[in-house]
């Protein structure tokens, strides 16, 4: 028998004797739930209270996390660009390139990529980042603390800062003002509102046209904000479900460990792909948007 096959084996036997050992010890029925409430990992309590609207809570802290490894890993590397570029430094040149020529340059001409790019680019990492340390467990779970010789500490959860809506909403409040000011500098009010019903439409057909074009810019706000919001959230319940929650609401204690396996993959997939996959849309999108406010054919 080779390797592979008795690490396989070994595998698959501990996991069904996990769940053998699980189901003598805890049984197979259902028990009653008024502890834990998963979805309790999504509320944002106040840290710290100051005057107005200016609370701190963990989402804030996750903005604030995000925006300091934009800023200081990019300057970071800058500033120790080599002749010869070691791994770091040819990561950072490829998303460079990719920020640059695709998401930027591909969506608009070369002078207004060029005055945009910064924008951008630092949209797609902040984004990125956002989405990046949601998935690293972080001590911010305040409602169930860790006792450590009789001093009590946050309990290590996942959130991501982006799973609420807020966040992605102001990104793409400020994409919106950005694109429609941008088309009304190129165009002017006048011709930017005519350049919303396409060519070729004339008469009482270009009225519906246009009221369907002036309402579709609002919905591009729904279009990038809502997307990234409900990825992520959606992806961040799945994970919390697979890897135990769904056994807490449940009240079967075996289910976690069945469980348990699908919500490593989810995990993996979640922080693989669809972390930079959003960035790369929302930034996309956004290009898409302040090319399109300018085009001669809109």
């Amino acid at each position: 028998m080779s390797t592979k096959r008795k690490l396989v084996l070994g595998i698959g036997g501990a996991y069904v004797a996990g769940m053998v050992l699980l189901i003598a010890i805890f049984g197979a029925t259902r028990n009653d739930n008024d502890e834990f409430q998963p979805q309790n990992e999504f509320r944002l309590d106040d840290w710290i209270s100051l005057p107005g609207s200016f609370d701190i809570n963990k989402a804030v802290v996750y903005v604030i996390a995000a925006a300091i490894l934009t800023v200081v890993t990019m300057v970071y590397i800058a500033n120790r660009m080599q002749a010869r570029p070691n791994r770091v430094q040819t990561a950072v040149e490829t998303l460079f390139v990719t920020m640059r020529d695709t998401i930027t340059r591909g969506n608009m001409d070369p002078k207004m990529a060029a005055k945009w790019f910064p924008f951008l680019g630092a949209l797609f990492l902040f984004i990125w980042y956002s989405n990046l340390i949601g998935y690293i467990p972080l001590p911010t779970n305040t409602e169930h603390p860790i006792d450590v010789f009789g001093l009590e500490f946050p309990a290590f959860a996942l959130y991501a800062a982006t799973a609420n809506l807020s966040i992605p909403l102001v990104l793409a409040l400020i994409v919106f003002v950005s694109y429609n000011v941008e088309g009304i500098r190129a165009k002017g009010v006048g011709g930017y509102l005519k350049s919303l019903i396409p060519q070729g439409i004339t008469g009482f057909a270009a009225v519906p046209i246009f009221i369907l074009e002036f309402l579709s810019n609002f919905m591009r706000l729904l279009s990038l904000s809502v997307r990234l919001f409900a990825n992520l959230l959606a992806g961040h319940l799945i994970i919390l479900f697979m890897s135990g929650g769904l056994a807490v609401l449940l009240g079967i204690e075996v289910l976690g460990w069945f469980t348990l396996p699908f919500g490593v993959l989810l995990f993996m997939f979640e922080l693989g792909l669809v972390a930079t996959l959003q960035a790369f849309i929302f930034a996309t999108l956004s290009a898409i948007y302040l090319g399109g406010a300018v085009a001669d054919e809109h």
